[in-house]
């Protein structure tokens, strides 16, 4: 085999494992900028209502939790 055609295949294993190092970032960076919506809904509306007895906030909380855990679950399968 000539020096091109072992180039080859490995130029293909190149390309597919940049391009899920790139799919795997981009979902990684949407976890994380979800991660911290919820965190930050946490510390600014969760933890106060939570201070004042208030079972709301944590029915609250539990539909943002289901929304994130459904977001992760659809995208786990792209």
């Amino acid at each position: 085999m000539s020096p091109e055609n072992t180039q080859k295949p490995n130029s293909k294993m190149e390309d597919f494992g940049r391009k899920l190092d790139k799919e795997f970032g981009e979902a990684a960076r949407k976890i994380e900028e979800e991660s911290e919506k919820v965190i930050t809904y946490f510390n600014n509306e969760v933890v106060p209502a939570i201070r004042n007895h208030s079972s709301k906030a944590l029915h609250t909380a539990a539909e943002k939790l289901h929304k994130l855990a459904e977001y992760m679950d659809q995208n786990r399968s792209k």
